[in-house]
């Protein structure tokens, strides 16, 4: 039997346990959300034993070489006495600094951090709350902006948006852990025809992408769609059709995946996203956010289109789970 010792206490763990839910069912807390090793935010630090190598997949160098692994993940073989820590050393305090709404149930969360914090545009960070609830949201931000903007939609029954939308004030403290996540703008190849496709608040990261993008000159066609079942789904509308009108490489289009766009295309985002690609699409880079059922589709089906996989950056949203039971809403 394997066994994790967490704060001078030893947890036996069952054939297959995870460090995570063998914690958990032994009431020990741990952040976590995803329980998928996406989100990083059950990170943990092996003080002594051996982590098994699925636990520490993409991962920093940096973190593996310091012990750092995925807690949910991690599935330590019979007979291993593993230590853990957990990880505080990897969190900057921040506060709230302003909440605004930006649909029916879609807000932005202003921070601030005390220190600078190094990150692309596109990645994301966890929030972590004084009582240890953690969940993850991408940045919008540019890092010049100074404050670092989340896009949080409001779930129903959900713990993190709902503390967010009814009960935080400007001022409150929080703790941010990260950045990771390799989606987001690289220079170079300024010619280079972007392809950025999004459902829900998938559009945080792409927005900071784009923009991201356009300051840096890059001057190859931009084709950036949003989708929403509804067009009250659809935000920022007015601020990415100002962008498009300043930039004539930049093509936006708002999708009601369910009708009753209006002024907006209506259909399947995958088959709006084929109709402005090439029959080559070669030197292409596309971004993929949001719904994972629609970003994995829309991967496949690029791929299947003519890009290279190396070429298609996708960070799919995955909900937050429950400590026991199925998978539940993004909280």
């Amino acid at each position: 039997m394997a066994k994790v010792r967490h704060e001078s206490e030893w947890y036996p763990l069952e054939p297959g346990e995870t460090v995570l839910d063998g914690l958990l069912r032994q009431g020990v807390h741990v952040p976590h959300a995803c329980r998928a090793g996406a989100c990083q935010s059950c990170l943990m630090r092996a003080t002594s034993g051996a982590v098994p190598e699925a636990a520490q997949v993409g991962l920093k160098d940096t973190l593996r070489a310091r012990g750092y692994f995925l807690a949910c993940a991690c599935r330590p073989q019979e007979g291993t006495a593993l230590e853990v820590a957990g990880a505080s050393e990897l969190r900057v305090p921040a506060r709230v600094v302003a909440l605004e709404s930006l649909s029916g149930d879609v807000f932005a969360v202003r921070l601030e951090v005390e220190s600078p914090l190094d990150y692309r545009a596109g990645q994301y960070v966890t929030v972590v709350r004084a009582d240890g609830l953690a969940r993850s949201y991408s940045l919008a931000s540019l890092p010049r902006e100074g404050q670092l903007e989340l896009h949080v939609r409001l779930v129903p029954g959900g713990a993190m948006s709902g503390w967010f939308a009814r009960e935080v004030r400007p001022g409150e403290r929080v703790h941010l852990q990260g950045p990771a996540g390799d989606c987001f703008y690289v220079p170079g190849q300024p010619e280079a025809p972007l392809l950025l496709a999004g459902t829900g608040t998938g559009l945080a990261p792409l927005y900071g992408i784009l923009r991201d993008a356009l300051e840096a000159g890059h001057t190859g066609p931009i084709h950036l769609f949003h989708g929403a079942r509804e067009p009250a789904g659809l935000y920022l509308v007015d601020a990415l059709r100002a962008l498009a009108a300043s930039h004539p490489n930049l093509h936006y289009r708002p999708v009601v995946l369910a009708g009753g766009g209006g002024q907006m295309e209506e259909g399947a985002l995958d088959a709006k996203v084929l109709t402005c690609l090439p029959k080559r699409p070669v030197g292409w880079r596309a971004f993929l956010c949001g719904n994972p059922e629609a970003v994995l589709s829309l991967r496949k089906k690029l791929f299947l289109a003519g890009f290279s996989l190396k070429d298609i950056h996708a960070d799919a949203f995955l909900p937050s789970t429950p400590r026991a039971g199925p998978v539940a809403g993004a909280a």
